[in-house]
């Protein structure tokens, strides 16, 4: 099948399945790639905990900051609706930086997301990614900005209507009556630029191999796996990445590498028109067209 056919088809599949957003894979090897909306924007939930994690290390690389020290993290002050880790405490803990970087990452959680924050603002994030050559990502707003939407002040027997409201209240020039979906105000980024920013963690010369490496094995050590690891992860391939998810917003972004060298970076940020919170179906499309996609580029 010949590219625009595929694409017409996938495009096909996800307009049928209610989903919209931006697909991208690139062979690391050969630059090759194949995408969907690649360059479209969209806010980019826990997938700033990517740049924010890098970032960090290279802070502590320059010596800025000591991955030993310990943060005070008080029940209150630096929290977020989240079902894991430091967001799901009851009691002041004090945790080092190195270990709130695993929580951030791995396990995804809010509140130590937020605790790095306190450390490096969102400007600096966004201001490093700059440096470093990476355009595509601007982080503006800690976690608990971006997390206090109408899921958390409606009942749990309301929670469609919150995702009614994500669906039914964006603007044609995607800004948002949610601020958490405004991309004028939300983080943001694109499936390009999260394969740029991918590309530059597994091919370092931008970024430095120390804090390459210590991101890459946060990625790899993501406990969240339900989305597009299924495709992604076998005997003969490992599976490193990121998700992101807020109101009708489901992401994905990491690097299948296969045991004859073969890797692909692979960014996946969809947004879906059913007012659910859990839509298991949407989470196997999304994985189906990127596999289709990396496929293409792998077998053709």
């Amino acid at each position: 099948m010949n590219v625009e056919a595929l694409i017409r088809d996938l495009r096909g599949e996800l307009d049928d399945g209610g989903l919209g957003g931006s697909f991208l894979v690139r062979d690391l090897r050969s630059g090759e790639e194949l995408g969907i909306d690649q360059d479209q924007e969209l806010p980019i939930a826990s997938l700033v905990k990517v740049p924010l994690a890098a970032v960090t290390l290279d802070r502590i690389r320059r010596g800025e900051l000591d991955g030993s020290t310990a943060v005070e993290v008080q029940p209150g002050r630096i929290t977020a609706p989240g079902p894991t880790g430091v967001t799901r405490f009851r009691h002041p803990a004090r945790i080092a930086v190195d270990d709130l970087l695993y929580l951030c990452v791995s396990i995804s959680d809010n509140a130590a997301a937020d605790a790095l924050f306190e450390l490096t603002p969102p400007v600096e994030v966004t201001r490093t990614l700059r440096r470093w050559g990476l355009h595509g990502i601007t982080a503006r707003r800690p976690m608990r900005d971006l997390t206090d939407t109408p899921a958390q002040r409606l009942d749990a027997d309301e929670v469609p209507l919150a995702h009614s409201l994500a669906i039914g209240a964006g603007t044609a020039g995607r800004g948002h009556h949610i601020p958490q979906l405004d991309v004028t105000r939300a983080n943001v980024g694109s499936a390009r630029a999260f394969v740029d920013l991918l590309h530059a963690l597994w091919t370092p010369s931008r970024i430095d191999p120390w804090v390459a490496e210590r991101v890459r094995d946060l990625m790899a050590h993501n406990l969240l796996r339900q989305r597009l690891a299924p495709d992604f992860s076998s005997d003969a391939a490992t599976w490193s990445s990121k998700t992101g998810t807020l109101l009708n917003l489901r992401h994905e972004a990491g690097v299948v590498e296969h045991a004859d060298g073969d890797a692909f970076a692979i960014a996946v940020l969809t947004e879906s028109r059913v007012p659910a919170a859990t839509q298991p179906e949407a989470e196997v499309l999304m994985a189906r067209v990127a596999r289709t996609l990396r496929d293409h580029l792998r077998y053709r």
